[in-house]
């Protein structure tokens, strides 16, 4: 056999007859597993790695999901008894605001509520509202009707200030300019101060940094820092502390300047009220639409109307209460608006806007004390002046409240009117009404107030068949300086918050304030249902917004009054209800933190 030799066959390219070393092989092996070893720990270890990772396992969690149901939108909504069995409506026109004058002495600036405008939205929106009244000369005397329905609510809370807060944090969401109203932080420009909320929510002492962007961009000139402080006293509902008392303090922060367009416009939401329709009416400035309320600890979310709605699918909210929580709930409406528009289904008992795209319901029922009252004569009080039986919520409430997901509660303003209190089936005092002065009264307004919170909560916490979340959203101050709505109190010419250190106690307010909570406090502590109770607590941060309210721009009339005159008094003027958009359309994000919290878990 002829031994094996290295030919060139012919057309076929030349081999080298020099093979390589079997350790130079060796070592490009090892070389090249060193390099795919290497290779491999960056792709994991560095951005280009995690970002392949997520690319590949974002796409399978979103094939994954796209297989999921979707339910088909069921468009439900109920009906309410009519008139003849739920007394909903009063059929006389609110009475006029009573005298500043508070059976307790407390103070001479009595808290009064406004009565509404004739509201244009429980009618469909293609029709005309009914004709207003016209307006009288008094800030909140307008006397059109509103749909009325008794039932109780209260809360109570105690306010004592908290150390100064040192270092706190602030995180802002936006990359827009933000000028931070009461720091303590010698890094930031402006006025320094605390800003100390009276909350009762959880709060958190820690101590973090203040930093804000690094744009100097300032607010107009006259905006001065502002800083609300706070109370350490929390209401007793450790049984409930599941949602909002946990995590990140929603009411111990302070305002920020955000130049950002407001969540809304004046003429972009049809149901909003004259009154409250700032712009609309020739108030000069806007400035008061750009103050931005920023928890210590964490960022409010810019409300998402989007979310909301997906949130709150086949659900129903419900805002119950005098015109404030008429305020409130057109503000919820006029943000959702923006991506929505409702159907009207609302009638004489309530207001009602339904959201096809998710089957939500947003419903508004009038309450001015949110407890059973009537004008009949009962005992040594005659026919015609309202009597409030502050130990019985309203029967035909208590029958529908199963039918609410969410129902936000709020009063106060209307037990400055005249009534009569009667508790256990006796007299024991009055509004502006004792017939016999030579005999003191058992509780004064402020008390009956505490006590119809009690009453209304404790029938919520021990109803059967109630499983909804409710919010008692605080106490809403007025900002009527130098008297009362009827005796030269004035918020006119009001731009900007107040700053640290301006804020003047006003004994009222936080006498209504402690009575709230107290009731709060003692009716979860009766609680035997499933349902969830929540302290959105607004009052001490909402003291500093005096520049939030209407003020003498509440009308259209071009001819209004709208400065002091010769001799200094002040123009009729709204110092209660709030502009929209404006300081308002922060309790409607601070409503949907609190449901969020609820129904997705804390996520701060």
């Amino acid at each position: 056999m002829k031994a094996m030799t290295w030919a060139t066959l012919k057309g076929s390219p030349k081999i080298s007859s020099h093979p390589r070393p079997l350790s130079w092989i060796v070592a490009s092996v090892g070389v090249l597993a060193v390099f795919l070893i290497f290779a491999s720990w960056i792709l994991v270890s560095y951005p280009i790695g995690s970002t392949v990772q997520g690319y590949f396992y974002g796409v399978v969690e979103s094939s994954e999901n796209s297989n999921l149901s979707v339910s088909p939108i069921i468009e439900t909504y109920f009906d309410l008894p009519s008139n003849a069995s739920l007394d909903l409506v009063d059929n006389k026109a609110p009475p006029d605001l009573p005298p500043s004058t508070v059976s307790n002495g407390l103070s001479t600036d009595t808290k009064i509520e406004h009565s509404d405008t004739e509201s244009n939205s429980q009618v469909p929106l293609s029709e005309s509202a009914s004709p207003k009244l016209p307006e009288t000369s008094d800030a909140a005397a307008s006397s059109s009707q509103e749909s009325v329905t008794p039932f109780g609510n209260h809360t109570n809370v105690i306010n004592s200030s908290l150390p100064a807060q040192s270092n706190s944090q602030i995180d802002l969401a936006s990359n827009a300019p933000v000028q931070v109203i009461g720091t303590n932080s010698s890094n930031v420009t402006g006025k320094i101060g605390i800003v100390e909320p009276t909350s009762a929510a959880l709060v958190n002492n820690s101590s973090t940094l203040f930093t804000t962007s690094n744009d100097t961009s300032l607010p107009p000139s006259d905006s001065i820092p502002t800083a609300v402080p706070a109370s350490s006293d929390k209401p007793n509902n450790e049984s409930y502390a599941g949602s909002v008392n946990s995590g990140c303090d929603l009411y111990h922060g302070n305002w920020i300047y955000d130049p950002s367009e407001p969540l809304y416009k004046n003429d972009s939401c049809p149901v909003l009220t004259q009154m409250e329709n700032c712009q609309g009416n020739g108030r000069p400035d806007k400035d008061y639409e750009n103050w931005r309320w920023k928890p210590f600890q964490c960022d409010l979310p810019r409300f998402d109307p989007r979310k909301f709605l997906e949130l709150m699918r086949g659900k129903t909210l419900a805002f119950i209460g005098d015109s404030v929580a008429r305020n409130q709930m057109e503000s919820m409406l006029c943000i959702l608006w923006q991506v929505e528009e409702p159907k009207n289904r609302g009638n004489r008992d309530m207001q009602r806007y339904y959201f096809k795209s998710a089957s939500v319901m947003i419903i508004r029922i009038w309450s001015s004390w949110l407890v059973k009252h009537n004008s009949e004569p009962f005992d040594f009080a005659p026919a015609g002046v309202e009597k409030l039986y502050l130990d019985t919520p309203e029967e035909k409430l208590m029958e529908i409240i199963p039918k609410f997901d969410v129902v936000v509660l709020s009063s106060g303003h209307w037990f400055a009117k005249q009534s009569v209190y009667i508790l256990n089936n006796e007299i024991v005092g009055g509004q502006l009404w004792w017939p016999d002065k030579s005999k003191p009264m058992k509780i004064n307004s402020i008390e009956a107030f505490g006590i119809s919170v009690e009453t209304i909560f404790t029938a919520l916490v021990t109803h059967p068949n109630y499983t909804g979340l409710t919010i008692l959203r605080s106490y809403s101050p007025d900002h009527y300086e130098g008297g009362a709505w009827n005796t030269g109190g004035s918020c006119t010419g009001k731009t900007k918050p107040l700053a640290f250190g301006e804020l003047v106690e006003n004994e009222h307010t936080n006498a209504m304030y402690e009575q709230q909570i107290k009731g709060f406090n003692l009716a979860i502590q009766k609680a035997t249902n499933r349902s969830k109770m929540r302290l959105m607590d607004i009052t001490k941060a909402f003291q500093y917004r005096h520049d939030g309210h209407p003020g003498p721009y509440r009308n259209t009339d071009p001819n209004k009054i709208t400065k002091r005159g010769p001799d200094g008094r002040p123009p009729p003027q709204d110092c209660l209800h709030w502009c929209m958009p404006g300081p308002v359309d922060t309790w409607n994000e601070l409503v949907f933190e609190i449901i969020k919290r609820e129904y997705e878990g804390d996520s701060t």
